[in-house]
Order: C-alpha cells, then sequence, then structure tokens
C-alpha cells in the first residue's frame, strides 16, 4: 500500500482509493440501466409480443440470480480472502457480468435473454461483494467512512446520471418503439462498465489475507468459513449491527423496488417517473460526500440512526400521498397536491440514499478482521439479500389487509423504527468506531 495512504490527516486520494472509487462509477451503470430502468422496459416488450408473462418471468430470473448469489456469498468470500485470489474472482464476475450483459444486444429470444439477464445479475453481485472487501486493502480505517461515500457519490454520477442520461437522449432519439434503440443502451452499458473498470483492475491489490496450507485450500475455506460464523455469533457489536443493517436495509431497498409501481397509482407516466428517478440520482452526489463528512465529525451510528429517522418521514410522506388521493378520489387539485409531495419524497430519499449505505459499508468495514474481510462481507451479503423478503411482503400484507396502497407503503416504518432502535439501544456498544 502506498506510503501516502497511511496518512489519515492527507485530503487527497491515493492511486490505489481513487482506482477503487471508479469502480462504482462502473457498475451503477448496471443497477440503473439493467436492473432497475431500461432493460425491464425492454424485456417487457420482447415478452408481451411473445405472449410471455414478464412481470413473472423476471420476478423469478431475480430471485434466483439473487439467491444464488446470498448462497455462494460466504464460500467464495471465504476463498477471496486466501492470498492471491480476490483479484482473480473479482475479475472473473466482473467478466461474467459484462459479457451476458452484452450478448443480451444480440438476441431476441425472450428466453436467452432471460438467461442472460440472471448471469449477468450473479457476475455484477458478485464483483460488487468483492469491491466491498476491497475497501479494507485500498485505504485505513480512519479514512474509510470518506473514500466509501466517494464511491457512491461517484457511482451516482457515473453510473446513474452521465449514462443514464445518455440513455435516455438515444431512446428519445430513435423512439421508445425501437429495439435498435434498446440494444445500443445495452451495448453502451457494457462497454461502459468494463472500460472504467480498467483502473479498478490494474491498481487495487489485494493487501491483507490468509495463508493456505499447500493442497490444502479448499479445507481452509471451509474451516475459515466456520471460525467466521461463529465468531460473529460472538462478538456482539458485529451481530447487533448486521441486525440493524437487516432491518433498515430492507426498508430501503424496499421503497426503491416500489416507488415507481407506487408513483403511477398517482398519475405519473413513464417520462415522470425517469425524471423523479433522476432527481434522487443528482441529489444523491452531494449528500453522500457530505454523509461522510458527517460521520468522520459525529461518528458513523449516529448519522446512520439520523438516516434511519429520514426514512421514517420518507414512509409518512408516501402514507400521506396516497391517503390524500384515496380521500378524494379524481380531484385534481388532491391529485397534484401528491405529486408534489412525490417529488419532495424523491428528493429526500436523495438525501439519505447513498449515504446510509456508504456509511454502513464502511462502518462494517472497521469491525472487522482486514485479512478476511471477504468472508465477513459474505455474510453480510447474505443479511442484505435476503432482507429483501420482508418489506415487499408488508407492504403486500397490510394493503390487501386494508384495501389501501398509502397503508402498505407506510407499514415499511416499522422496518425503519426496528432498525433504527437497535442502532440507539447498542449506541455504547458499537462505540466511536
Amino acid at each position: 500500500m502506498e506510503k501516502a495512504q497511511s496518512s489519515a490527516l492527507s485530503k487527497k486520494f491515493t492511486k490505489t482509493e481513487k482506482s477503487w472509487i471508479l469502480y462504482d462509477w462502473a457498475n451503477s451503470v448496471y443497477a440503473t440501466n439493467i436492473l432497475a430502468v431500461l432493460f425491464p422496459i425492454y424485456f417487457g416488450a420482447i415478452c408481451e409480443k411473445n405472449g410471455a408473462n414478464n412481470l413473472v418471468l423476471w420476478s423469478y430470473g431475480t430471485s434466483a440470480a439473487t439467491f444464488l448469489v446470498a448462497i455462494l456469498a460466504p464460500v467464495l468470500g471465504s476463498l477471496a480472502d486466501h492470498k492471491g485470489h480476490k483479484k482473480k474472482l473479482f475479475a472473473a464476475s466482473l467478466f461474467l457480468g459484462v459479457a451476458f450483459t452484452l450478448s443480451n444486444a444480440f438476441v431476441e429470444d425472450y428466453r436467452l435473454l432471460l438467461i442472460g439477464y440472471v448471469l449477468s445479475h450473479i457476475g455484477f453481485s458478485g464483483s460488487c461483494l468483492f469491491y466491498d472487501s476491497f475497501l479494507t486493502d485500498v485505504t485505513t480505517p480512519e479514512r474509510m467512512d470518506r473514500v466509501s461515500s466517494w464511491g457512491y457519490a461517484m457511482g451516482y454520477i457515473g453510473g446513474s446520471t452521465i449514462p443514464f442520461i445518455l440513455s435516455i437522449v438515444i431512446l428519445f432519439a430513435m423512439g421508445m418503439d425501437n429495439m435498435l434503440a434498446f440494444k445500443l443502451v445495452i451495448i453502451l452499458t457494457s462497454l461502459w462498465w468494463l472500460v472504467f473498470s480498467i483502473p479498478t483492475l490494474l491498481h487495487v491489490k489485494q493487501v491483507h489475507y490468509v495463508e493456505a496450507k499447500k493442497g490444502n485450500l479448499f479445507r481452509s475455506t471451509f474451516s475459515n468459513l466456520g471460525k467466521t460464523a461463529r465468531e460473529i455469533g460472538r462478538e456482539k457489536r458485529i451481530l447487533m449491527f448486521i441486525a440493524a443493517y437487516f432491518f433498515y436495509i430492507d426498508g430501503v431497498n424496499t421503497i426503491i423496488s416500489i416507488s415507481t409501481s407506487y408513483g403511477s397509482k398517482l398519475g405519473l407516466d413513464n417520462v415522470g417517473m425517469i425524471l423523479a428517478l433522476l432527481l434522487t440520482q443528482i441529489v444523491a452526489v452531494p449528500f453522500s460526500i457530505l454523509f461522510g463528512k458527517l460521520a468522520e465529525k459525529f461518528g458513523a451510528i449516529r448519522v446512520l440512526t439520523g438516516a434511519v429517522c429520514i426514512y421514517f418521514l420518507v414512509c409518512v410522506v408516501g402514507f400521506l400521498m396516497g391517503f390524500n388521493i384515496e380521500q378524494r378520489p379524481g380531484d385534481p387539485a388532491a391529485l397534484q397536491f401528491s405529486l408534489i409531495l412525490f417529488w419532495c419524497m424523491a428528493f429526500l430519499v436523495g438525501t439519505v440514499q447513498g449515504g446510509i449505505q456508504a456509511i454502513s459499508r464502511s462502518y462494517f468495514g472497521k469491525l472487522i478482521p482486514p485479512e478476511r474481510s471477504n468472508e465477513y462481507f459474505g455474510f453480510f451479503d447474505i443479511f442484505g439479500k435476503f432482507a429483501a423478503v420482508i418489506g415487499p411482503v408488508l407492504v403486500a400484507s397490510f394493503t390487501q389487509l386494508t384495501g389501501r396502497d398509502s397503508v402498505g407503503v407506510v407499514s415499511l416504518a416499522i422496518l425503519f423504527a426496528v432498525g433504527g432502535v437497535i442502532l440507539f439501544w447498542n449506541r455504547k456498544k458499537f462505540g466511536s468506531v
């Protein structure tokens, strides 16, 4: 690691830190264009042409990819912690993701598109797991909040804004019904992801690792995996933080996944959805950086608790939006007021969405032994992936029980309340790390 990196007081990022940060810039285009907005529209159009149910296929495909990554994460993480393996597994995941994303620009069979999506999703998620664990290799504990926050900020610019706008320009210029336009967007996404990953591949190296006895890599991998699971159970600070993270990150992910469908109930068209998403991404850039500075000054736990409180407020605003229209259906004034609240909610989400994820990542990185960061982040990833289950179930259940979408949305406040309480009551145990 470079000598300059050892100084926590240095404001300049080292080449290694910059190269690590740039991978957020590189991969976020996949999260925006493929996972969230544009590829689902393209996939839906292809399915409709062939009489297939795109919602069912997309849901099954996403669940399969998420489940496989969650199950494999600790094992791959344990393997990656051995000397010389982290970079290889990162590169393999990256190339898997890019290759199958690119392949979807050259096929039009919805079954092949689904297979390509699932495999690219696995590659993307796997690369993010190894990328997160590299945080302990590229910087010092004192600088982790700042470096992690800048990573998310650059991700919002590089992946969620610049190429996203370019993609929208292509689609608007060629027509939203033009399949060639979507293919060009897929190619743009793949090339952006690959090209801006080059600095990470060249300059980020595994510094901390565990040694495996010659010929015993397989045994060492599973031995270390069991050891890590036992240590997490014994280390109350890590266990309580993972428990809090499990609840509040579920709320965060659910809000991201349902916001578009909930907004459609308020009368927003596709263009309105895209603009609202763009607002969230733009606002997230400075606030992600701000979160890093606030964490350095006030401590990560206080900042995370504050972010959870803002998300609680987001749930209340979401409730008021829906409740207003439910009470006055068909009233133009009620619709206009709810649309204003929707944009307020988009702004509020932008202020905390990047920061809460960045500081969670960096705080966890400070708690764990750096030479076994991949194992620990593997378990961390399990909780993050399986946390995506409770939120949607809460929304669906409360909506069905009450017949009100607004009640379904406000039920997510339960997740933030539980996560916030765990953070608050264990604040002394968490300390000032």
